[in-house]
């Protein structure tokens, strides 16, 4: 079975890969970004699995799915070590042939890979399960997620404070509150970890 691998991390990548052709006679291509993967699967299939990781660059989040799915007839599955239950159900609703987070195990991975080749949605059960305990410990008040939804549409923290009728400070440091309360890295991060999570509206 030939399978292509993309995902930037390059100590990840190599480590899935050299355990899956060792343990599983898997024949793996590998990429490091959403563009060399929409590349090699021209240029060096056909594949019988192609996973795509969820933050790679390029990758735009679920448009890559959309557009590797577009281009190639074979299954695509999503593999991610930091998107949270919800975009999980998104991607399976996207038509992925299965979500993969970097938290299995080796031989774990290995089945759930052979599962999808099958045929299978491999749908990570215990990881979505977590979804409702994970959601229940991000509480925000309802200026927070006004803030949040701002910050999604992209508004610098002046239009955020001009459209909210507040200080630009006092916006400031509700940005810094979310960042706390999502675990998120920057703004940016917010803003996606807080759609994916359904913490705003549309």
């Amino acid at each position: 079975m030939k399978i292509l691998l993309a995902d930037d991390h390059d100590l990840v990548r190599e480590t899935l890969s050299e355990f899956m052709t060792r343990e599983a006679g898997f024949t793996v291509v590998q990429a490091r970004s959403f563009p060399e993967a929409m590349t090699k699967a021209e240029s060096a299939g056909p594949f019988d699995l192609i996973v795509l990781d969820y933050t790679m660059p390029g990758m735009d989040m679920l448009s890559g799915l959309d557009q590797m799915q577009a281009a190639q007839s074979c299954p695509v599955a999503i593999l991610s070590g930091t998107a949270p239950p919800n975009v999980a159900r998104r991607a399976l609703r996207a038509g992925a042939a299965g979500f993969l987070p970097k938290t299995l195990a080796p031989q774990d991975l290995v089945e759930a890979i052979s599962s999808m080749l099958d045929g299978d949605t491999y749908l990570p059960t215990e990881f979505l399960a977590d979804e409702k305990a994970a959601n229940a410990t991000v509480n925000l008040t309802p200026r927070e997620r006004d803030v949040l939804l701002g910050v999604t549409e992209g508004k610098l923290n002046k239009e955020i404070a001009r459209d909210l009728d507040i200080q630009e400070v006092t916006v400031k440091l509700h940005v810094k509150t979310l960042s706390r309360k999502l675990n998120a890295k920057n703004r940016t991060h917010a803003a996606m970890l807080g759609r994916d999570m359904g913490l705003v509206r549309s």
